[in-house]
């Protein structure tokens, strides 16, 4: 992972992060029917053509403002419990949740949504409203989507070594706002959901990528923990 004490590499990390997020199986195939739900009103006569642009960004805002609170939350309870690479404990619980994270990437554990609550993002956006679109933003956030559940926990582990609330809330924006790219070019162009890349087994490589990452992180962690108790 990039170097926590500078933003400068930490940002566009995280942010690239994100955007690879959003590459994942169960999520790109998502981001033209979550534009299109968004959007739902603005094809009516009349409608501005930068009306879809403005929803998927509102979208994009609701996403950012819960992942950030949760950013905020995992670098003030990092504070709260003293630094993490002092309690071979909390090296070897970080180690196993990294190793979990993996997994479920790999789909070894699955992760599954509450059908009622993926309905509910679902509807909360439709009629291409400004409110409806922030609050669908925000429940899409609350209920992170399978492929990308792995990945925030692990962000979130690692922002919380920060200390920082200030950064903690900044690295989750940066973070939603890459998982959010995608969504915003589509909603920013008629044409755009045509030209993306078609899903398929590529995406499968970017969810082993995210999974090797997870699984040398966990391992580094558990070193950690080996050498904090000799």
């Amino acid at each position: 992972m990039p170097d926590l004490g500078s933003p400068l590499t930490a940002i566009p990390s995280l942010f690239l992060a994100g955007v690879l997020t959003s590459l994942t199986p169960c999520i790109y195939p998502m981001i033209p029917i979550t534009a299109a739900v968004v959007g739902g009103g603005s094809a009516d006569a009349g409608a501005s053509r930068a009306r879809p642009a403005l929803l998927a960004l509102v979208y994009a805002l609701g996403l950012a403002l819960v992942y950030s609170t949760l950013g905020l939350i995992a670098s003030m309870s990092g504070a709260m419990f003293g630094s993490i690479s002092s309690n071979p404990y909390a090296l070897l619980a970080m180690g196993n949740v990294l190793l979990v994270a993996g997994l479920a990437m790999l789909d070894v554990i699955p992760v599954r949504l509450p059908a009622f609550l993926v309905q509910r993002a679902a509807g909360a956006g439709a009629g291409g409203r400004v409110g409806g679109a922030f609050v669908m933003g925000a429940v899409s956030g609350l209920v992170a989507a399978p492929c990308s559940a792995p990945v925030m926990v692990t962000v979130l582990a690692w922002v919380a070594q920060t200390h920082s609330a200030t950064r903690g809330f900044l690295y989750l924006f940066v973070f939603s706002l890459g998982m959010c790219t995608l969504l915003v070019a589509v909603g920013a162009s008629a044409g755009a959901a045509a030209r993306l890349p078609r899903a398929g087994a590529w995406m499968l490589w970017i969810k082993r990528l995210f999974a090797l990452v997870m699984f040398g992180m966990a391992e580094y962690y558990f070193v950690l923990a080996g050498q904090a108790w000799i």
